[in-house]
């Protein structure tokens, strides 16, 4: 029998949360603001994920933009690493470029010594590394890393499937090589045929009418907010199975 694809769903509020986990979801990325590509959570939402019955990772990320970061942005992410270990999450979604778009190393691997004995994922910080990934699949490898977060450097993992074949060869097994970016139902039988998945990562997320009220009159409320659907949640992981 073949190994079960497990389903890693992001999520940035306690009604997400809830849809991904009664949907069945194996992990969550927990953030804020995932409509900048997430950033670290609220010490609320972290103690309300902790209690989940599956293990979940807090995104580590200061501020919207690139991933370069200076003095202050380490203090923070250094003092949000203890915060994730403070209440009782399973690990840390972390990631560093320097202004070449080359991964830190060595800030990375600070962040991996401040991170040790919690789980990490690098996150898409690793798209910025190409367009040969092997020396960023190396490093991963070496701070200790369980798994990639990728698109293969591309806005989609659909797109990028040329470059994320590469790196599962690269990996040879020794790291989980776990492609998101717009893996949704339309579009995972096709990364699905061509990979040998383990893990995978959407948000299985449906758009919702925003209000029309005063809140979204002042800026309030996203235009078109998305929200992660428990019945996608369940397609989902039906389509990988």
């Amino acid at each position: 029998m073949s190994e079960k694809i497990r389903l890693e769903v992001c999520v940035d509020s306690p009604q997400s949360l809830a849809a991904a986990i009664e949907g069945g979801a194996d992990r969550i990325e927990l953030c804020a603001a995932l409509e900048t590509g997430g950033l670290t959570p609220s010490p609320g939402l972290m103690a309300l994920a902790a209690q989940a019955p599956i293990p979940v990772y807090a995104m580590i990320r200061t501020r919207p933009g690139a991933f370069v970061f200076d003095d202050a942005d380490v203090v923070t992410l250094m003092a949000d690493i203890d915060a994730v270990r403070a209440a009782g999450m399973a690990g840390v979604v972390l990631g560093a470029n320097r202004p070449d778009g080359s991964l830190d190393h060595e800030l990375l691997a600070r962040l991996a010594g401040q991170a040790k004995g919690l789980g990490m994922t690098l996150h898409r910080a690793f798209d910025l590394a190409g367009p040969d990934f092997s020396e960023a699949v190396e490093l991963a490898v070496a701070l200790g890393f369980e798994r990639i977060l990728t698109s293969g450097g591309e806005t989609t993992a659909l797109k990028g499937l040329d470059a994320l074949a590469r790196c599962f060869d690269h990996a040879q097994g020794r790291i989980v090589i776990m492609p998101g970016s717009g893996v949704n139902l339309d579009t995972v039988g096709a990364i699905k045929a061509r990979l040998p998945l383990r893990e995978i990562h959407s948000s299985c997320s449906l758009a919702s009418d925003a209000p029309a009220d005063k809140a979204l009159e002042l800026g309030f409320v996203a235009l078109r907010p998305k929200h992660t659907d428990t019945g996608v949640v369940r397609r989902m992981k039906a389509a990988l199975a």
